[in-house]
C-alpha cells in the first residue's frame, strides 16, 4: 500500500507525470528489482556510487555485486543480505520509473529519502504488514483528527485500500479529497447504508468505462457494457468491503453494524448528501470515486 501513496508523493512533487506513473504502476508485476536500487534503499550506496558501478560493469565481465565489493562500496556479507531482501512495491515502482527513463537513479534516491523523512517512515514501516504504520500514513494523508469519526474513517479506508489491492489490482494512486472530482449530478452510482452502532452512507461512482473495467476485474471476466450485471458487480464489491468492515468493528470494538441492501442510482444530486468525504482513486482504467458519510 505504501507503493500507491509513494506514487502520489511523486505526483505532488511533480517528479513524474500522471501518464508515466500510470505506466510504471502497470509494470509492477513484471519489473525485476535490481541490486543498485536495493543498495540505495539499504543506505549502502549512493545513487552516484551505483552509477559508477554500472559504468564499470560495461567494462568488466563481473556481476554487479562483485564490482561493489571490489570497489569497496560494500562487503560480501552485505551483498548477500541484499539478495535476501524481499521486493517491496515502492522499490519496484522506482525501478520501473528508472528503467523507463522517467527518473534517474539520483532522483529516485532523493525522492525516496525525502518521502521517508517527511512521513517519518522506517524500512520496517514500509511493509504492507505493518498495520499501525499504514493507519498513521492514511490518517496523515487525509488530515484526519483524533475524533471517533476520524478513527472509524481511518479504519474504513485502511481496509478499503487493502481490498482494492486484493480484489481489483494495485495499479492505482490515491488522490487528495477533492469535492470537484464529483459532478453535481452523478449519472451512475452504487450506495449502501450502514446502521446500528455506527451510521454511515457509502457510495462508489465513476464514468462508464472505468465502471466497466472495475466490475470486470472484480468479476474476473471481461465485461463490455455498463449494464445491470456491471452495476451488480460494483455493488457486490461495496457490500463485501462493508461486510468485512462490520466484522472488524465487531471484533475490535464490539460495535454491531447492519448493512442495508445496496441501491443503484442514476442521476442522483450530489448536494443532497450531507458532509461527504470524497476519496478519488486514480487507476489505469480511469478515476473511481469512493464517498463516505459518517
Amino acid at each position: 500500500m505504501f507503493t500507491q501513496f509513494f506514487g502520489n508523493y511523486l505526483l505532488n512533487k511533480q517528479l513524474v507525470s500522471p501518464e508515466h506513473l500510470c505506466e510504471a504502476m502497470q509494470q509492477l508485476s513484471t519489473t525485476r528489482l535490481k541490486l543498485g536500487v536495493l543498495a540505495i534503499n539499504a543506505g549502502l550506496l549512493t545513487a552516484e556510487q551505483v552509477d559508477i558501478v554500472h559504468d564499470e560493469q560495461q567494462r568488466v565481465d563481473k556481476r554487479i555485486g562483485d564490482i561493489m565489493v571490489d570497489m569497496g562500496f560494500a562487503d560480501s556479507e552485505q551483498i548477500e543480505e541484499l539478495f535476501k531482501t524481499q521486493p517491496k512495491g515502492h522499490l519496484l515502482l522506482g525501478q520501473a520509473l528508472v528503467d523507463n527513463g522517467y527518473m534517474t537513479t539520483a532522483q529516485f534516491e532523493r525522492a525516496l529519502n525525502s518521502y521517508k523523512a517527511e512521513n517519518s517512515l522506517s524500512d520496517t514501516d514500509l511493509s504492507n504488514s505493518n498495520e499501525e504504520a499504514i493507519r498513521k500514513m492514511i490518517k496523515r494523508f487525509y488530515n484526519f483528527n483524533d475524533t471517533d469519526s476520524s478513527r472509524y474513517m481511518t479504519s474504513y479506508l485502511t481496509l478499503l485500500f487493502k481490498n482494492i489491492i486484493r480484489f481489483i489490482g494495485d495499479d492505482f494512486t490515491p488522490l487528495e479529497p477533492d469535492m470537484s472530482a464529483i459532478k453535481s449530478v452523478i449519472e451512475n452510482c452504487v450506495i449502501q447504508r450502514i446502521k446500528g452502532g455506527l451510521s454511515a452512507i457509502t457510495l462508489i461512482s465513476a464514468d462508464n468505462n472505468a465502471e466497466i473495467e472495475f466490475a470486470s476485474r472484480f468479476a474476473k471476466e471481461q465485461l463490455s457494457d455498463n449494464d445491470e450485471y456491471t452495476q451488480a458487480c460494483i455493488s457486490e464489491f461495496l457490500n463485501l468491503h462493508n461486510g468485512l468492515f462490520a466484522v472488524n468493528l465487531s471484533n475490535d470494538e464490539g460495535i454491531e453494524l447492519l448493512l442495508e441492501p445496496q441501491e443503484i442510482y442514476n442521476n442522483i444530486k450530489f448536494e443532497e448528501l450531507i458532509n461527504p468525504v470524497t476519496i478519488p482513486v486514480s487507476f489505469s482504467m480511469g478515476l473511481i470515486n469512493f464517498v463516505i458519510i459518517l
